[in-house]
């Protein structure tokens, strides 16, 4: 960050072309002076508190055997039989009382399969799964799988088929994520890719440890979300002045946020404690502030959307100063707010509908039980989605004024580039005591 004077050019070079859509001309050295005071002093605290809150891990507990709290293996099935489900004891009463014996073609098979334990101390152990016909999940033959090991149970109950193995299309899709952005990026893709990968090395192996070791999950959001801002947007966009604009405005939205979380989620009284999963890790670590895990996940959900939004908004300003040189900080926040208004709008909606689709399932299970919307949006489940939604997106919005007028300033405040020089040779305004500059 002390690289500020990366956006310096050679005078010469910028001379004649101001409206060329290079890069963006050179703030004062005193406003670089200026930036780096506030800059410099914050990324010293986040390293700090990346040195006071690192975790060194995450603490072991013994295994409950509850949901994700299981010893897993891989496995395989190695064959697949058609059988009687009468036969295997598989045949089920079905939700709506029927007891009528299944008819058809296929409605009464059952599949037993035979999976192989492919790794760990039991490797090339077999078991027997039996899969219903309506069963959502079916097993085929050769098919990767993910088997639960529970010690304590009997020897031939010991394993069970959990999940099925879908890591190579992961890795397929993974891959092709990054050729997309690296072709249509090109260098900048690289490094977008490199940052999301520091990204998600903060996430594992300082915020998650951090809060399991029982830190405060608000602190650990902070220091943690800072680290990838700072990390984030340098490594993408280069250590300039205008990214520097952007993580100051990304950092004044993200306090906003951090304060009206906190103020809603303690007065809607919202718990954080309102699924299997999140009973799961209660129980385990009952020291764990769930509310504070909570507004935790409020601050790095919406850190992404606001990077995007400063970092358009801040660019934007600075095209505009290179386009019209003698645009002032009125001028310059009269156009910028306007490209603003058309970004947040459609921000905004993106960021609901995303999640309102992640709720969908839990939507439709109000519907079906005809629920009142009034009733609904009173469930916590619900509640806790309408906060994340509005908390995040009332940062968002303040995130275009805030970053829009501070680019405004800076750029404005330019004495050496573009500006100094379309300013210097504007016609000066007639007033009271003074007389037009006329041409000789």
């Amino acid at each position: 960050m002390t690289s500020l004077q990366l956006d310096h050019e050679p005078q010469s070079h910028q001379h004649g072309h101001s409206h060329s859509h290079g890069p963006a001309a050179p703030v004062s050295k005193h406003l670089r002076k200026v930036i780096a005071a506030v800059l410099i002093p914050f990324a010293t605290a986040v390293l700090v508190g990346l040195v006071a809150l690192w975790p060194g891990g995450a603490p072991t507990h013994e295994r409950t055997g509850v949901g994700f709290d299981r010893q897993t293996q891989q496995g395989k099935v190695v064959n697949v039989d058609m059988v009687d489900c009468k036969s295997v004891n598989a045949v089920q009463t079905p939700m709506n009382g029927d007891t009528t014996p299944p008819s058809g073609k296929g409605r009464g098979l059952c599949k037993k399969a035979t999976i192989e334990v492919t790794t760990g101390h039991d490797k090339g152990r077999t078991f027997v799964e039996v899969v219903q016909p309506d069963a959502p999940r079916q097993l085929r033959q050769d098919q990767g799988v993910v088997v639960a090991y529970a010690p304590d149970a009997p020897r031939d109950l010991q394993y069970s088929v959990t999940d099925v193995n879908r890591k190579f299309p992961m890795a397929l899709l993974a891959g092709i994520f990054a050729l997309a952005v690296v072709a249509v990026g090109r260098m900048r893709g690289v490094m977008a890719l490199v940052a999301l990968t520091v990204s998600f090395a903060v996430l594992t192996l300082f915020i998650l440890p951090a809060i399991l070791q029982g830190s405060n999950p608000l602190l650990v959001a902070v220091v943690g979300a800072s680290a990838i801002m700072l990390i984030a947007l340098y490594m993408c966009h280069g250590p300039t002045a205008r990214t520097s604009v952007a993580v100051i405005g990304t950092l004044i939205s993200l306090l906003l946020i951090g304060l009206l979380g906190s103020l809603f989620i303690g007065w809607a009284s919202l718990t954080g404690n309102t699924d299997d999963n999140t009973g799961l890790i209660h129980g385990l670590y009952p020291h764990i502030d769930m509310s504070g895990l909570l507004l935790a996940g409020v601050i790095i959900g919406s850190l992404g959307v606001l990077d995007d939004v400063t970092v358009t908004q801040t660019s934007a300003v600075w095209e505009l100063h290179q386009a019209n040189p003698t645009l002032g900080v009125r001028g310059l926040y009269r156009a910028g707010i306007r490209i603003g208004r058309d970004h947040i709008a459609s921000v905004v909606n993106t960021l609901v509908l995303a999640y309102a689709g992640a709720a969908l399932p839990l939507l439709l299970l109000f519907s079906v039980a005809q629920s009142s919307m009034g009733t609904v949006a009173n469930s916590e489940l619900v509640a806790e989605e309408i906060v994340r939604t509005l908390v995040g997106s009332i940062g968002l919005v303040a995130s275009v004024p805030v970053t829009t007028v501070l680019a405004a300033l800076v750029v404005s405040a330019d004495r050496t580039g573009l500006g100094a020089e379309a300013r210097a040779s504007a016609p000066v305004r007639a007033g009271k005591g003074r007389r037009r500059r006329t041409k000789p």
